[in-house]
């Protein structure tokens, strides 16, 4: 590996810290969904404990809402399998997509880090990574200040989560796809990415349209993903 290739892998203190309060505002709206949740598993039935601790160790707002619309006396834990899998599969892409930094990690850090990326910090530490700048305290230390609010949101939802009982209501479900939109716009322009896009967008509206539930996540995943695999970018060379 060359001195680039090391300088855009670097993780150390203050690219984490840096890393954190950049993501610290979007992490305000994490607070909200997080307090949703904690008053939707206390519906369902969940103690505090174990909704904070779900929080916690899964750290996957949609999933865990997918899991309490299957939570009863008798959880069917095969289907819960299954359905978190479908929601969540898309980090196996983004993992392939992080590996040529992550790689030159240990194993204890790599999977460390992979345990809190979410789309935001993951799409946030591409951009950098595109503009040739260090990435990984972007990818970590805005993990962090997400899984935090999250918990505290969760947390929050379970004493006070009436006075939030339908965020979507306020059109707070939107703030986090128009982040990840103004991401993709301000991001590198070319064929290969627009083709990319087009085709992970337009499987997932198919997908979305005529197969079951929660299938276009990953149907649009897979088809992006093979998308750039077969549009080979073209690097030049000065």
């Amino acid at each position: 590996m060359n001195r680039h290739e090391q300088e855009l892998s670097r993780l150390d203190r203050r690219l984490i810290w840096q890393g954190f309060m950049q993501l610290a505002p979007i992490s305000m709206f994490v607070i909200i969904f997080g307090a949703a949740f904690g008053l939707a598993a206390t519906q369902a039935g969940l103690s505090d404990a174990m909704s904070v601790s779900m929080s916690a160790l899964v750290f996957a707002g949609a999933s865990q809402f997918a899991a309490l619309d299957l939570w009863g006396t008798q959880v069917p834990l095969f289907t819960l399998l299954l359905t978190v899998f479908a929601i969540n599969s898309r980090h196996l892409l983004m993992g392939a997509t992080l590996y040529p930094w992550l790689r030159t990690l240990p194993v204890a850090q790599r999977y460390g880090i992979m345990m809190v990326v979410s789309d935001a910090n993951w799409a946030m530490s591409m951009q950098a990574f595109g503009r040739q700048q260090p990435g990984l305290g972007l990818l970590f230390g805005g993990g962090l200040a997400l899984w935090l609010f999250w918990i505290l949101g969760t947390w929050l939802g379970l004493y006070f989560g009436n006075a939030i009982q339908d965020p979507y209501s306020l059109g707070l479900d939107m703030v986090m796809g128009c982040f990840l939109l103004a991401l993709v716009v301000g991001g590198e322009k070319n064929l290969r990415i627009v083709l990319i896009w087009a085709f992970a967008a337009a499987a997932s509206l198919l997908a979305f349209r005529f197969l079951p539930d929660n299938s276009h996540v990953v149907v649009g995943a897979l088809v992006g993903g093979v998308a750039g695999l077969c549009l080979k970018e073209t690097r030049h060379v000065d």
